[in-house]
């Protein structure tokens, strides 16, 4: 896996319905570092990818991270492993 494909999972999550934001971990943990950055919220390995998330409001949890895990699956080509870090307010 190239951990360059960090973005496109970014881009793949925050498309999901349900999902308000990615989330970097309650100490900032969770990121995948390339040159100069990093990317928050997704942390890739060689075989399974870490995504934490914000949900909106009004998300159904399972349905929103099965939904994630099916966005960020292909991507990737191996486990998905999705947590909710919070929920967002409602507006």
């Amino acid at each position: 896996m190239d951990h360059d494909d960090a973005d496109l999972v970014a881009a793949a999550v925050r498309a999901v319905p349900g999902v308000h934001d990615l989330h970097p971990g309650a100490y900032g943990e969770v990121a995948t570092y390339l040159p100069g950055r990093r990317v928050t919220g997704v942390r890739l390995r060689d075989e399974r990818c870490d995504v934490h998330v914000v949900l909106t409001w009004q998300a159904h949890v399972r349905d929103t991270t099965d939904a994630v895990r099916a966005a960020v699956r292909p991507l990737v080509g191996g486990a998905v492993d999705v947590t909710v870090e919070d929920v967002a307010p409602p507006s």
